[in-house]
């Protein structure tokens, strides 16, 4: 239960590191096309040469999986048709165990055919888009559409015409399907390579697969249904269909009906996102200081809302509207009765929905999005549709009562301790230092105290009715929520809380950087006795530069490799790493005495002095370069195709990337690998 708790917080509330992508598969893979004519037939062929090491998804891939698989489509002719499905060779086989998923693969060189019957007597160009996605043992690459157009003949002619190709125009692809991989360099610019971690969604979790999303948005949809606006509706919904049908089996099939509306309501609630770009908007979550604010604003008020300092509504004629359409018989009168259903619960399903659509499409996109919606509404529909089917399961159900508005006032609470994550998000952005570590872990300790209290019954607000004995389940979760709060208070004096680090201000953005009294987890012996200029204490004590040309230059002055570390204020699995990573034994030891440590946070504010304020072009686009934090986006972008954070890299003093690749946290976020990584790129470096 604690684990299901837990995770259904982080997917509800947290924000994702992970940025817009801008690394595209065409480096990886090159394709010609030729084609093949003989009268009024003719072959179109895609021939495929692939980097070692490197594959593309079949066509055709197994069932149930996710992967992006390739095709090949025409723009529509009256001078053509296809003749059947494109011809592909026999894929490779193979069962992923990370994603759980059978994989359909092509590598190397290889040729896709499709036949197509010529209708034109005149010559004419054939045009379409031929579309891809790369992928290595790492990860993969965004999806690449790689336009073309081929000359033919017309029907009378048999001559094999050559064709050209032409390359791909950039397109828009929602940010955040995909997360940066490896990169391997031989010690010069030529063997540069960008990859991709896991396109199966990445969240706070920790390398969530789409199965994992479902579930997680499951349960938000559970906590939505057991809210007082939903809950108390099933069995009236139910009966209403059971009395108003003629037969049971048609009372069955309007449950369904009902059913199936509120799941294609929150399907095109989704869409809706997606096709409008708000899934891209709400990518800017994890750096952008107005998203943080509005977003804390948001929750905070949703919060007070679920207290029941004031109730939230959808605007009386909007749902006046939707009911007057219900009356109306058949399934169209049944698809009202949803949305009335999802309108007047709307002060209950709105918070968690809103939280839902926001973490979502942070954390995986369009392809995210829409399976967290039909999870979502798949939790309200079923109960609808069980109880239908067997009625007398419906006597069961607790009645409706007070332990509704616990339920409601308990996520209440949680929303309002997690707006303040957003909060300090924006405030370690601009560096205001408004809400230091401690500042935050006291707010959390009081929080949930009075959380505790409440679930004790010491505590009672507006809508509560008196406590005259607690349930057990209400006694544990009374217990758990003290147990956490216990848990906090040693926080105050440095304690690392690796059980919520990841959603604290870094430890050393704080009033004291080892807690009160000077006796956090920063040991003196990990503070640099020969700190220069440009170094500061950061994560774990390590003493760290800001400035890569400052870092560089001292690398080289000392003779250590470099340590470049890719970071962002509001990237929470950067603090996961550096708590849970960067100080296990074997592993801080390196990184104190054996690299020097730049840390670029791609999200630092700080304007950047007139002179030094620019526009370049950063892969094929214009960039604004203003701030400090634009400066080393732009950086990342360039030389590794990737804008994700975090993402590390090991270099010489000459500022070139030693052989081993990157690490990032899907890749990496395991001490072993990550320490491996570390012993790997030191021993290049000695040789």
């Amino acid at each position: 239960m604690k684990k299901i708790f837990f995770s259904l917080l982080v997917v509800l509330f947290t924000v994702t590191s992970v940025s817009a992508q801008v690394v595209y598969g065409d480096e990886k893979v090159k394709a010609n096309f030729t084609v093949e004519q003989n009268g009024s037939e003719a072959t179109i062929i895609v021939n495929i040469s692939i980097v070692s090491g490197w594959h593309i998804n079949a066509i055709v891939l197994p069932k149930g999986t996710f992967g992006y698989p390739t095709s090949i489509n025409f723009t529509k002719s009256n001078n053509f048709k296809t003749i059947g499905n494109p011809i592909e060779p026999k894929p490779h086989l193979k069962h992923d165990d990370i994603a759980d998923e059978d994989l359909a693969t092509h590598e190397g060189k290889f040729k896709i055919k499709q036949k197509i019957q010529i209708l034109s007597d005149k010559d004419f160009v054939l045009e379409g888009v031929f579309e891809f996605q790369t992928c290595n043992e790492e990860g993969c690459l965004l999806p690449f559409p790689q336009k073309f157009k081929v000359k033919l003949k017309g029907a009378a002619g048999v001559k094999v015409v050559d064709v050209e190709s032409i390359k791909a125009e950039s397109v828009v692809v929602t940010p955040a399907e995909s997360e940066p991989a490896a990169k391997s360099d031989s010690g010069d610019d030529k063997n540069k390579d960008a990859a991709i971690e896991k396109t199966k969604t990445e969240s706070e979790t920790g390398g969530q697969s789409l199965w994992t999303i479902f579930f997680l948005a499951f349960f938000s949809g559970f906590a939505a249904l057991i809210m007082p606006c939903v809950f108390p509706m099933i069995p009236m919904t139910v009966s209403f269909f059971t009395k108003r049908s003629k037969t049971r089996a048609q009372g069955i099939k309007n449950a369904f009906i009902y059913g199936g509306s509120i799941v294609l309501i929150h399907v095109l609630l989704g869409a809706l996102v997606v096709v409008t770009g708000a899934g891209q908007l709400l990518n800017e979550l994890s750096t952008n200081v107005y998203f943080n604010i509005f977003f804390f604003f948001m929750l905070f008020l949703f919060g007070l809302s679920f207290l029941g300092a004031f109730e939230i509504q959808m605007p009386s004629s909007w749902v006046n509207k939707a009911d007057a359409k219900a009356d109306k018989g058949g399934a169209i009168g049944i698809f009202f009765m949803a949305l009335v259903l999802s309108l007047a619960s709307f002060s209950c399903t709105g918070p968690i929905l809103g939280a839902l659509l926001g973490a979502l499409s942070s954390v995986g996109g369009g392809n995210a999005l829409m399976v967290g919606m039909f999870a979502f509404g798949l939790a309200l529909a079923l109960p609808f549709m069980l109880f239908a089917i067997f009625p007398s399961m419906m006597n069961s159900m607790p009645n409706s009562g007070g332990w509704l508005n616990v339920v409601k006032v308990f996520l209440g609470f949680i929303e309002i301790a997690f707006a303040f994550k957003f909060l300090s998000t924006a405030d370690t952005t601009m560096q205001w230092h408004l809400l230091e570590r401690e500042i935050f872990i006291s707010i959390w300790i009081a929080v949930f105290g009075t959380l505790a209290l409440y679930m004790f019954g010491k505590v009672r607000l507006p809508h509560d009715s008196a406590v005259e004995k607690l349930s057990v389940g209400r006694t544990m979760m009374a217990t758990l929520t003290l147990a956490l709060t216990i848990y906090l208070i040693p926080g105050l004096w440095g304690a690392p809380l690796k059980l919520v680090n990841a959603f604290l201000p870094p430890d050393f953005y704080a009033e004291s950087p080892k807690g009160f009294g000077g006796g956090g987890n920063s040991s003196s012996e990990s503070v640099s006795l020969h700190a220069v200029e440009g170094m500061h204490e950061g994560p774990k004590g390590l003493m760290a530069f800001n400035d890569y040309d400052k870092a560089l230059a001292y690398a080289k002055e000392v003779g250590k490799p470099l340590f470049v570390d890719y970071t962002g204020w509001g990237c929470v699995n950067c603090r996961k790493m550096e708590q849970s990573v960067w100080g296990e034994p074997g592993i801080i030891e390196h990184l104190r005495n054996d690299f020097v440590i730049v840390s670029l946070y791609v999200d630092e504010r700080t304007e950047l002095p007139k002179s030094e304020q620019k526009h370049e072009i950063v892969d094929g686009r214009d960039f604004e370069i203003l701030t400090i934090g634009n400066k080393w986006t732009a950086k990342q972008i360039k030389e590794y195709q990737t804008a994700s954070q975090p993402y590390y890299v090991l270099q010489t003093v000459d500022g070139k990337d030693l052989p081993g690749g990157s690490a990032s946290y899907q890749s990496h976020h395991d001490p072993l690998l990550f320490k491996k990584w570390l012993d790997d790129g030191l021993k290049s470096f000695k040789k």
